[in-house]
């Protein structure tokens, strides 16, 4: 019994330490990701999110990504967004304008999900170089018509090195 003891115990110890070997390996470098909760899942066309994103690697560069989770009653199939980019102890942004689609033609959501709410992750921007170190200030906007935009629940922003 003492000897079946012992290889359950070691059976366990070897699973738990495949597991953090996984979780090591899938870090694919990521430098910052944070998720924006849009309250009632009601966007306002004013509203603005906020992102402070620590850089302190200047030498390696860098890939961007949003995600965007909304709700299956979301009436559109694609999401305009309005992006600045400021950099620290600059008062200049770069501003940009980025649409995500979130539907194919048929109306079937692209992103990935259980029940009514779906994810999808978009490559922002490819191979950013940082010039300086420091907190970068990124704030989003929705570019789509009308006063409120209904069943857009979450805004995220990633970075992950290259």
């Amino acid at each position: 019994m003492k000897h079946y003891k012992m290889k359950k115990i070691g059976f366990q110890f070897l699973i738990g330490c495949v597991f953090l070997i996984t979780i090591v390996a899938c870090n694919n470098g990521g430098v910052f990701g944070e998720y924006k909760t849009i309250p009632r899942a009601m966007w306002n066309r004013d509203s603005l999110l906020v992102f402070q994103i620590p850089i302190s690697d200047t030498l390696q560069n860098h890939n961007l990504y949003i995600d965007v989770r909304n709700d299956i009653n979301y009436k559109y199939s694609n999401l305009w967004l309005f992006i600045e980019i400021m950099q620290p102890g600059d008062t200049k942004a770069v501003i940009d304008t980025f649409e995500i689609t979130l539907a194919d033609p048929t109306g079937k959501w692209l992103g990935h999900g259980f029940g009514g709410i779906k994810t999808i992750e978009t490559l922002f921007r490819q191979n950013v170089y940082f010039p300086v170190s420091g907190n970068y200030e990124i704030q989003i906007k929705q570019g789509m018509r009308g006063k409120s935009l209904e069943g857009i629940t979450e805004i995220g922003f990633r970075v992950e090195k290259q």
